[in-house]
Parts: C-alpha cells; structure tokens; sequence
C-alpha cells in the first residue's frame, strides 16, 4: 500500500491511489480489490443512466450480503440518485408496496428472490439479477401485482459494454429507507439530495469515525454479518470503504459461524445487535473458549435495547471494545462507549456532537432530568421527510425535532435510557407497562434463550403482559423452568409488570437482524402456563 494521511476519505479515492488494494472478500472467500470494484461501479453508473436512471430518480436492491449490493450502494453514490434497499424476506405484497411507493425505475435482485421481486415489479420496471438467470417466465408468476409474465436480465445486461472509467457528472446520492411500519406500511425516510460531489460526500462519514473514536485499523477487516438491508449495517460498511477498509462479508448469521470468522480473518471490527449478543453467551463454555477474539477492535450494537446483564457478559469476554448507539433512520444519534455505559450501566449514550436530544411530555414541553417522556431527536440541520406522507412528517415534529415514539429519559449526565415505545405501551389497570423492561429481566435468567412480551386484552385490567419465551437446553421441565422464571421476575418487577401467561416456543419469529415481529406472535404454541 502507498503512503496515506489518516485524512484520505472517499472509495473512489482509494480505488485511484491503492488500486490493488483488497475491498471485499465475499461470503466464499473471493477477493475483489478496489480497482475491480470501481470499475464494476462505473459500469453500473452508465448502464442505469444508459437505461434513462437520471438525477433524483430512484433504484432499488433486493440483495443479500454481496459484492454486487456494495457495487449498487457505490454507483447510487456517485449518481446522485435514491437507493432504497428492501429485506429480501419480505413477500411479494409488501415488496411490491415499496416498489410502487419509492417508484423505483429499476431494480437489482439476488438469485434467491428472483421469483419474488418479478412478480412484486409493476409493468415497466427492468429488474436485473446477480447470478445465473433461469430463462422467461412462462406465464404469470403466482402472486404477480399485475398477472403479466417477466422475465430478469442479468446484471451482465446492464453493465456490458460499458465503460469503466468515471461519469461525467458524479453527484452525491443518497439511501431512502425504509421503516419497519410498527404502525400501518411502512414509509420512506427520505432526505433532499446534498447537490455535492460524491467525492465531498463522502466526508460525512468522518462524523462516524470521530465520534466513536475509530481509527483506521479499525476497517482493517470489518465484517458484515448481519444484513446490509439495515441502516445499522450498510452504514458502517460503506465508512470503511470510505477509510480504506476491507469489507469481509458472512451470508447468514450463526453464533459460533460468526465467532470461526472473526478468528480466520482477524476481524478488527464489526456491527452486531443484542440477539447475536444473547445467542453467542447460550454456546457452551468449551464452544466460546475454542475461538480467538481478541484481534476485535470495535464492536458498534444498536437496533433493539440491550439488557444490563448480557451487555456486561459481553464486555467481560470481547473486552471494552462494545460501543452502543441509539438512533434510527429518521434521528440523530447517541453514543455510550464502554467506559461510559460502565459508570452508567444500560444508557444508550449521550448525544452525538451534531444530534440534538430533548424529552418532551404529551404537550411538548421539556421534561427534567430522571422524568420519562418522548424521545425527540435532530442530527446536525437535517430535515427528513417520510416520502408521499406529509402528515406523518409532520405528527412525527416538535419545534424542529423528530420523533418515533420511543420512550425514556436522560440522567444528571445527559446519560438516555430507552424505557420502551409509545406503540407497544400496555396499559395495566391504569399503570404504564413498557414490554423492553420485562424482557430486559427475562434475559437475565439462565434458562432463557428468547423472549417476547405483548399485551393481551383482559376483563379487569384493560390489558395484561404476555411472555412468549424460548427455553435453553439445560431447563428443567417446563411448569419447574416456568415457576424458576416467574420467581426471577418476582423479585425485580413491580406486580403490574409481571407476565400474567407464559407461552413457550421452540423459536420467535425474529429478523436476520434481530427484529421481534411481535405481531406474529399467536396464542397456538407448543406450551402454555
């Protein structure tokens, strides 16, 4: 490698200077450098410009971890057009919606969702595949939005021919995420395009390194193992392209597949969320002891709150390398470092330096230090928009601030604590009950692997808390493991906020990135009590 400042940021900047420098190692361990990779980008530039993608417009990926998704992400980059990146687990339906709502022009696909994403694409809309195409359709795919046949072209098709020299024009581009729809579908968070180069754009990522203290040995060997669909996954990734980094990626999470790629490739640093956090402490002790973690750096988790017990588990085995954020796409951020959340065990952080935090009341005043109350939050002068709805843009503000109806508080310190949210509050015979604190206790007993509480409807209370619960393997039978589990909670919980059911599962329907989708949860499972 030749001699760099620590002031070099921009992929397309290392892809000029250390060309052979090694960006991606895949999922089955090809090696793609930064020259190879930037061609690859400028290829997909001028094939979506070629196809009439002009400034403003908008792409979409359905893509699992792969070269071709970080070849997407670059290309919208330096495009100065909106790429949206939709979870390949979603059905036909709700992908369809977000194709129709974002009004993607084109979309790229993985193989696995081939089928998927032809019948989700309305009339009109090219899509292109990473990976072998098997041939037309012969006929209208199951499902398809509008019964007409189709049929994927390669992404061959679009690149070929096309040179693999830089645009004319390279503007700054942007993702629209996605949210998770908690309440009604899900929207669009999008932000006015910056007009800047996307090599000038390419230094908002200096605010990640600077606030979390990175240097860059910590993209010495980043791995991807969760997702890029996510905010909390693309994000970091692309930062180290954009500090020189290498980009080592996993295609589908296990705990001990996880911990047998950190030691083959002396991973410096990582995103995880709380499950891999609770799924990676269940391995048997021989299992854990068998891998070298010590070559991590940093390990950024967010996404989902982590309870205080498994967060300190994890420090006192990968060391005081964990740092927490909160945040979301809509937000700004907050960061606790590991000595900080040490002296201030289960914050989520103080405010970064350009996010803004208040607490306000049902009335938008500010509450004191220590009272609970909405979360609003602003990073820098940003100002979002959910896309095609106004009026949820605006139920979501207070005085230039943004909401997404989380709830908390802040300490003396400026410390917040994340309580719950608004959506999923159970009201108990008058009393508010945050379903997070339940199952921040329930994973803090050794016999619980998962868990999930929701309300219930109830004759005297309004409503009650619900546990669904997944036992580990060295629970006894279950009335034991659930009478154990229940005079855990006893002791911790106030009576309002005790479980009043148990239901035991052989898995929760979680996300590849950890989300609970607490809707699915239904009372037909294997054991109550």
């Amino acid at each position: 490698m030749s001699e760099q400042t620590q002031e070099q940021v921009g992929f397309r900047l290392w892809a000029a200077s250390d060309p052979d420098l090694c960006a991606i190692i895949t999922a089955d361990d090809a090696r793609i450098t930064y020259g190879e990779l930037f061609a690859e980008v400028n290829r997909i530039c001028h094939g979506l410009r070629a196809r009439g993608v002009t400034e403003g417009d908008t792409v979409a990926v359905v893509m699992d971890n792969s070269a071709a998704l970080v070849a997407a992400y670059l290309a919208a980059m330096q495009s100065g057009i909106y790429l949206v990146t939709v979870n390949y687990h979603l059905t036909i339906p709700e992908i369809a919606y977000i194709l129709e709502d974002s009004e993607a022009k084109v979309v790229l696909c993985s193989g696995r969702v081939e089928a998927t994403v032809l019948a989700a694409a309305r009339s009109g809309v090219e899509v292109y595949i990473d990976g072998p195409v098997d041939g037309p359709v012969d006929g209208p795919v199951d499902g398809a939005v509008d019964g007409t046949p189709g049929r994927a072209r390669p992404m061959s098709e679009l690149t070929g021919g096309m040179p693999a020299t830089d645009p004319v024009r390279t503007p700054h581009g942007s993702l629209m995420m996605y949210t998770s729809g908690t309440t009604g579908r899900p929207k669009g968070v999008k932000r006015p395009l910056s007009g800047a180069d996307a090599d000038k754009g390419a230094l908002t990522y200096v605010w990640l390194f600077n606030e979390f203290g990175m240097r860059r040995e910590a993209f010495a060997a980043w791995l991807v193992s969760a997702p890029m669909y996510h905010s909390a996954n693309i994000t970091p990734a692309m930062g180290a392209l954009n500090w020189g980094g290498t980009l080592v990626l996993m295609d589908g999470w296990t705990p001990e597949g996880f911990l047998r790629r950190v030691q083959e490739r002396a991973i410096s640093g990582t995103s995880m969320v709380p499950t891999h956090f609770h799924r990676l402490l269940h391995l048997p002790d021989d299992v854990r002891a068998a891998y070298d973690v010590s070559s991590l750096r940093y390990v950024l988790h967010g996404a989902a709150p982590c309870p205080v017990e498994v967060k300190r588990r994890i420090l006192d085995w990968f060391g005081p390398v964990v740092y927490e954020y909160y945040g979301s796409t809509e937000v700004g951020t907050t960061i606790a470092r590991p000595h900080e959340w040490l002296r201030h065990p289960g914050t989520v952080g103080r405010p970064a330096s350009i996010s803004t935090l208040k607490i306000l009341d049902e009335d938008g005043n500010e509450v004191p230090p220590g009272e609970t109350g909405i979360v609003y939050m602003r990073q820098g002068e940003d100002r979002v928009e959910y896309h095609n709805d106004p009026g949820k843009t605006e139920g979501a503000r207070r005085d230039g601030l943004t909401t997404v109806w989380d709830v908390g508080h802040v300490d003396e310190d400026g410390f917040l604590y994340i309580t719950g949210r608004a959506a999923e509050l159970i009201l108990v015979g008058g009393v508010n009950v945050y379903p997070a604190e339940i199952e921040g206790v329930l994973a803090g007993h050794e016999w619980i692997r998962d868990a999930g509480v929701v309300g219930r409807p109830d004759p005297d209370y309004g409503e009650v808390p619900v546990a669904h619960v997944v036992l580990t393997g060295a629970a006894p039978d279950v009335p034991s493991a659930l009478a154990a589990i229940r005079e855990h909670l006893a002791a911790r919980l106030a009576a309002p906020k005790l479980p009043r059911r148990y239901l035991v599962h052989a898995e929760l329907p979680r996300d590849p990135n950890g989300k609970l989708y607490k809707a699915r949860l239904a009372d037909t499972e294997e054991v109550s009590a």
